[in-house]
């Protein structure tokens, strides 16, 4: 997983919760994305950093390159640190067909984010004070209320840039904490 780098091992709490969390898990069918799901539930920027998915790996007894493969297959899973909010647009086909891709460009565009990379379709940004997280999603399933957004887990349908405005602006003043 790490090409060759030396990453440091998990600090002894992280390694006590882990532990915790694969005794929990053990014998249960899914029992990888249990874990992984709890180990990111339980990160304070909600990611899974790579010494924790080789800890899984070395205490699970699986190849590194499973664990690894899972925590990149599923959307669910991050391997950067996240923001406190999170704002996902859908980009299925009824999704943009109704103006999905304006509402991703002005939510960037509210948040001064520039896109980075190889300007694909799938966009994970996450903002310098970790505030907030954009991304996209294929689809949410939900193409009776394209163009829909996902923030804070809340699915919103029908959204238009100013309702997604107004629901960021609001966030953006929340107090930080």
């Amino acid at each position: 997983m790490t090409a060759g780098l030396v990453t440091a091992p998990p600090r002894s709490e992280d390694r006590d919760l882990i532990d915790r969390i694969i005794g929990e898990q053990a014998g249960h069918t899914g029992a990888l994305l249990g874990i992984l799901a709890k180990l990111q539930d339980h990160n304070r920027d909600k990611y899974l950093p790579m010494e924790t998915l080789e800890y899984v790996a070395k205490r699970t007894g699986l190849p590194e390159s499973q664990v690894y493969s899972v925590a990149t297959f599923f959307a669910l899973f991050n391997l950067d640190p996240q923001g406190k909010h999170t704002v996902a647009i859908c980009r299925g086909t009824a999704c943009h067909t109704r103006g999905s891709r304006a509402l991703l460009e002005r939510v960037k565009l509210q948040l001064g984010m520039q896109e980075t990379g190889d300007g694909a379709d799938k966009v994970a940004l996450t903002t310098p004070d970790r505030r907030f997280t954009i991304r996209t999603v294929a689809c949410f399933g939900q193409c009776a209320l394209a163009p829909v957004a996902e923030i804070d887990h809340s699915i919103r349908g029908h959204v238009t840039e100013q309702a997604l405005i107004r629901e960021v602006e609001g966030l953006r003043r929340e107090r930080v904490r």
